[in-house]
């Protein structure tokens, strides 16, 4: 990484090179559509664009060691595919109408086709990571297949909440750890190993990597209920609606009095009243202040991603991009 080159040039470098690997992939889904069906849900989900952020980090840790970052697109590809296949099905689950702004696969076909077509993704997720060298695979595969397991792990977890009428503060947070913070964490080890890192200095990136992803989420969390939806580029409000036990929800109904714990008894299940269950349930956060709680929690988890970013031993550069994506993490509004 050239010193005199930008944060911000340089996270850009890093995107364009990614993007320019995958339009061929996505040439190659559209030129299959004719025959098999299932490549274009693939190909849609993957052309909705998002953040990238895990296949950034892929290629940002192997460079913060001196490797290539071309030398980690093999496994940049296979972060993002296998994350795109659980958004996929997620959706399925929760129903959600919207992702990145956008109709979801099993809205705009159907859900046996969001199905179907999220169980190739996983295939082409492997098949990608297959095209790393040799030498550096045998490290990867146990990485990677932990963390495919232990996001379905989370998963159920989160399809257990549901029918709960009650769930514990760590509950949660180990949830999101396995939901969506182990893949962050894992593009930043794999990415690591790449580049040449030794075992200690992987396992500090992965560290780093799991607190952001947890402060992440955390964050979408605060957007679902308080972002702008003009930005946010999902439905603000779709855990409210559907009464999903967030951070903000199991504070809220520890914090409660008999009074506030009544009024809600008579919003659990309703639907039909979406802006007004938002509205009731968004001030009762802001009494409560959980809000403001919820916000203390992320800096606690960014502190402790820097301490292991600190320790990462990483060159100059590499530190103060890593340092940079934590803290747009902290203050991002989608």
């Amino acid at each position: 990484m050239n010193p005199a080159t930008s944060k911000m040039d340089y996270k850009t470098k890093l995107a364009s090179l990614f993007e320019n690997e995958l339009l061929p992939a996505l040439n190659d889904f559209s030129s299959k559509q004719k025959r098999f069906p299932l490549y274009e849900p693939i190909s849609y989900m993957m052309s909705l664009g998002g953040k990238r952020l895990r296949p950034l980090m892929v290629l940002a840790a192997a460079d913060a060691y001196s490797a290539s970052s071309k030398a980690a697109i093999p496994a940049a590809m296979a972060v993002e595919v296998f994350h795109n296949f659980t958004l996929m099905h997620d959706d399925i689950m929760d129903e959600a109408p919207l992702r990145r702004g956008k109709t979801t696969v099993h809205e705009k076909w159907n859900a046996n086709s969001a199905i179907l077509s999220g169980d190739a993704m996983l295939v082409q997720a492997y098949e990608c990571l297959t095209l790393c060298s040799a030498e550096v695979l045998p490290k990867l595969l146990p990485i990677f297949n932990q963390t495919a397991l232990e996001v379905c792990e989370g998963q159920q977890l989160d399809m257990d909440f549901e029918q709960r009428s009650q769930v514990e503060l760590p509950e949660y947070i180990e949830m999101i750890r396995l939901k969506t913070s182990v893949l962050l964490a894992a593009a930043l080890k794999m990415g690591a190993l790449i580049g040449g890192a030794k075992e200690d200095e992987a396992q500090h990136l992965y560290r780093f990597g799991e607190s952001m992803g947890i402060a992440f989420q955390l964050q979408d969390d605060f957007l679902d209920a308080f972002g702008d939806p003009e930005k946010f580029g999902k439905q603000v409000g779709g855990d409210i609606i559907s009464d999903k036990k967030t951070y903000l929800w199991i504070r809220c109904m520890e914090k409660a009095s008999e009074a506030d714990l009544k009024t809600v008894d008579t919003w659990i299940g309703e639907r039909n009243k979406g802006e007004e269950k938002v509205s009731f349930f968004k001030a009762l956060f802001a009494k409560l202040e959980v809000d403001s709680e919820i916000q203390n929690t992320m800096e606690s988890y960014y502190q402790d991603a820097m301490t292991h970013l600190n320790r990462a031993n990483l060159k100059d550069e590499a530190q103060q991009f890593f340092s940079a994506f934590a803290r747009s993490l902290m203050v991002r509004e989608n």
